[in-house]
């Protein structure tokens, strides 16, 4: 896929994503305080007692400035009838598979989990990627977390997914190493 700005997504009356950048600041920051644990286990480089206003901050700059040059995409996942923030989703190119081109990743707020908000953004996303030249998408979860595995596995089933020992990596949370299951789907509408 050549590169391309993040552009809105609707997946339906009840779920938009919005490409990530600083209007949602505030709201993004309240959202995070509400569920700080999920936060630190998505997005473990988010430090909690070093600022969360300025993290996200530059967080949300960086992520636009790239975004409109298709050097990496996030979107909020916003509920159009109230315009709350209900998550965050997107790719960036730190991957540790060898053979992905994009990792994929995403945090849902606390009172919109089991919902079905992860899987239809997730499907959003994949397909929106998946427009032009085939790319590969890696994915990680703890296997330990039963939500986010089945959220993947969701994911393996409807892409037609594998997974890739190999990609496989520890990742930190909290001051705890925890090793995480790399899978990999290959996107494209070639």
């Amino acid at each position: 896929m050549g590169k391309r700005a993040t552009a809105s997504i609707r997946i339906d009356e009840s779920l938009v994503l919005r490409p990530a950048g600083p209007s949602v600041l505030e709201d993004l920051r309240e959202a995070f305080e509400e569920t700080w644990p999920d936060v630190s286990r998505a997005m473990p480089w988010i430090k909690q007692d070093d600022g969360l206003s300025d993290q996200i901050s530059l967080f949300l700059e960086e992520t636009e400035r790239m975004g409109r040059a298709g050097l990496l995409h996030h979107w909020i996942m916003i509920d159009p009838r109230s315009d709350r923030v209900m998550g965050l989703i997107g790719f960036d190119r730190v991957t540790r598979s060898k053979k992905s081109d994009w990792n994929l990743g995403y945090w849902v707020r606390s009172l919109d989990q089991k919902r079905g908000v992860a899987k239809k953004s997730i499907g959003a996303v994949l397909d929106w990627l998946g427009r032009g030249q085939p790319v590969v998408v890696e994915l990680k979860v703890d296997p330990n977390n039963l939500a986010g595995l089945s959220t993947v596995m969701h994911a393996l089933r409807t892409w037609g997914g594998v997974r890739d020992t190999n990609g496989d990596s520890s990742i930190t949370v909290a001051g705890l190493r925890t090793k995480h299951h790399c899978y990999l789907i290959e996107v494209s509408d070639l």
